[in-house]
């Protein structure tokens, strides 16, 4: 099966820093007066490993100097994937402060001749993120994010392509990292860490390295194959479970903008269960029930933040009455949080203010929650606990709308370069930690003005269901985005929202009403369906329709292999289609979207994965067209006409 692992890839794992001995670890930092590489011997290192599971080996490499300082590499290896993964952490377990440690990485040669990268801008917050480069490797490369938030400008996920194998790299920090590619005999020279580090350790302090992981495989020169291995390891091995089970397909509807009050400054516990209910009643149940921002005290002014507890205004009896409501009808309660950022003058700053980080050049601007700040974390976590379980919150969700970079900078001693980020970084992923082990069956929302903070780290612990602030309904800039969510980060949300002109489709200006076409762009794991509750029959009947083909191309993206066929260059004058096709059940679907101002009326879908000899029956829904044709035939195209602004699913069976 071409998607599956074989022995020629898991030979590969020696060209992707395979654990080997001790001194050859792939670390490298300058320590006092010394570059240290590995853990050398007058560490005393020792190994220890065992099995997590049948299919993850685990490696602990940890030795300590004679000063007190201590590393600790921890190394796993899949055994049903061919990826390797690191991460360390330098611990001072002296009596007194180290010398300035800087320059930390992870580092290492990667085995790819005539490498080829392909890297991406990530979440720009702008119509040009979600974009791909590619670059030859005959000179150094270096990536880091222009913000504080790891996927800002850089995206931590890339390829190195070769000859004959391509690897995979991805990069777990929630904060500023950065990556240096250079090139060598037979490979490159692979480098990555905290962008910058140059710090003494206080004692009984540590200090971690970004984790990295990389995937290689053999390749024919395609580049599905690339993708739709590192997707099934992602699904099995990183992508949050609900209860112990793949997350499956999510309706998401809320009450949004009530009373005409933005956000949820207008929010009440009488008009979000009255929306709640009439959802149900007219027969389209959300599978979330989503509160974003405002829901705290804040006069209309979502971004006055620092008050974590509802409106006794809104809600005097707490979130706990709709959070009850929602699990009478069966729904998940999402809540929106964004504990990190503190608007000046709110209750946080005025009784805490030591446990927030200010701006120097600025002391209006909002603080930072110290995570790095015991004695801060250690409240965050249990006020947010209480408040999941008060409320039957079932699915957490953070935001973090400004850049920290500034702030620990400007707060930072000259021979603390660094530390303030890094620790604030463990006291981020140790928050969210507690809560996911405090609460059983909750599970965690990423976002950061959209996907600016979805490294891989991040993703361990969260789903993204909103990866951008862009675009939520200008579709060609989504089929850009998805393309490179589907291939990276595979669970994700859209709108069914238009943006386009009702007069010449240009995205201008204008805007259209929630339609069928809105659903054809917004075929994602998730979706948010921006029909209201008080909305019309007519579009309720549209809604409930297109409700049930959007799952049952939902559970195929969460199940199947992925395929993109068409380019995506944010050109409302492309086609733009896709497959995804799961050959365990013997089904699939592909797509085809005219977009707004497309002139080619027809379009032949070159299917990139037929499966030989057998016999395809491939049904419209909507229409209840149904076309039944050999693997031959459908090899040659499948030619769709469409009206422009008109989508098709074909989904399919083959025996």
């Amino acid at each position: 099966m071409y998607n599956e692992i074989d022995r020629a890839d898991m030979a590969l794992l020696p060209n992707i820093l395979k654990f080997t001995s001790t001194e050859s670890i792939p670390l490298s930092f300058e320590y006092g007066e010394r570059t240290v590489h590995g853990i050398p011997k007058e560490f005393s290192p020792t190994v220890s490993y065992r099995l997590i599971n049948a299919n993850i080996l685990l490696y602990v490499i940890e030795g300590t100097d004679e000063n007190g300082l201590n590393i600790r590499a921890e190394y796993i290896e899949y055994r049903d994937f061919p990826v390797t993964e690191w991460v360390v952490f330098i611990t001072n377990r002296g009596n007194c402060d180290t010398p300035v440690i800087k320059n930390v990485r992870i580092e290492g040669k990667l085995v790819c001749p005539s490498p080829v990268l392909e890297h991406g801008n990530g979440d720009t917050c702008a119509p040009d993120g979600y974009h791909f480069f590619t670059d030859t490797v005959d000179k150094k490369i270096t990536l880091t994010p222009f913000s504080g938030t790891s996927c800002q400008g850089a995206f931590p996920y890339m390829t190195i392509h070769s000859d004959e194998l391509e690897i995979r790299a991805a990069i777990g920090w929630p904060a500023k990292w950065r990556a240096e590619i250079s090139p060598t005999d037979d490979g490159v020279l692979f480098s990555c860490g905290q962008d910058r580090c140059a710090t003494v350790l206080h004692v009984g302090e540590t200090y971690r390295t970004p984790r990295l992981n990389l995937m290689a495989y053999t390749t024919d020169g395609s580049v599905f194959r690339g993708i739709n291995l590192w997707r099934r390891w992602y699904f099995k091995h990183i992508l949050p479970r609900e209860n112990g089970q793949p997350v499956p397909p999510k309706l998401c509807l809320h009450n949004y903008c009530a009373d005409g009050k933005p956000e949820f400054t207008g929010a009440t516990e009488e008009n979000q269960i009255y929306a709640l209910n009439e959802y149900v009643r007219r027969g389209m149940k959300p599978d979330i029930w989503w509160v974003d921002a405002g829901w705290y005290p804040c006069d209309y002014d979502w971004p006055r933040i620092g008050t974590w507890y509802p409106d006794p205004a809104r809600f005097p009896n707490g979130l706990a009455p709709l959070g009850k409501a929602c699990e009478d009808n069966g729904v998940q309660l999402m809540v929106w949080f964004e504990p990190e950022r503190v608007r000046a003058g709110e209750e946080l700053d005025r009784l805490h203010p030591d446990w927030l980080l200010s701006r120097k050049d600025d002391k209006n601007a909002d603080r930072l929650l110290d995570l790095g700040n015991r004695e801060a974390l250690d409240w965050l976590i249990e006020h947010v606990n209480r408040m999941i379980k008060d409320s039957h919150i079932a699915i957490y969700r953070q935001d973090f709308n400004f850049d920290p970079a500034p702030i620990w900078q400007q707060n930072e001693a000259e021979d603390r370069i660094g530390m303030l980020e890094n620790l604030h970084a463990q006291g981020y992923l140790e928050y969210w930690d507690s809560l996911i082990l405090r609460n059983p069956g909750l599970w965690i929302d990423s976002c950061a003005s959209g996907g600016r903070r979805n490294d891989l780290e991040t993703m361990r612990r969260a789903v993204t269901l909103h990866y951008t602030d862009v675009g939520y309904g200008n579709h060609p800039i989504k089929q850009k985005q998805h393309r490179e969510m589907f291939e990276w980060i595979p669970y994700f949300r859209a709108h069914n929202m238009n943006w386009d002109n009702a007069e010449n489709g240009t995205y201008e200006n204008g805007g259209r009403p929630t339609d069928r076409f809105a659903f054809h762009c917004a075929l994602t794991p998730a979706l948010t369906s921006m029909f209201t509750y008080d909305d019309s029959e007519e579009n309720f009947e549209i809604g409930r329709e297109m409700d049930e083909i959007w799952r049952e191309a939902a559970e195929l993206e969460l199940k199947g292999d992925y395929y993109p066929i068409s380019e995506c260059r944010c050109d409302p004058h492309d086609w733009y289609a896709m497959q995804f096709d799961y050959e365990t059940e013997c089904r699939g679907f592909v797509q085809a979207i005219r977009n707004t101002l497309a002139e080619d009326e027809s379009y032949t879908l070159n299917i990139p994965c037929i499966h030989a000899s057998k016999t395809y029956t491939l049904t419209d829904r909507e229409s209840g067209n149904t076309i039944k044709l050999s693997a031959e035939e459908l090899a040659k195209g499948l030619t769709v006409s469409l009206p422009k602004r008109t989508g098709i699913i074909y989904f399919y069976e083959f025996e």
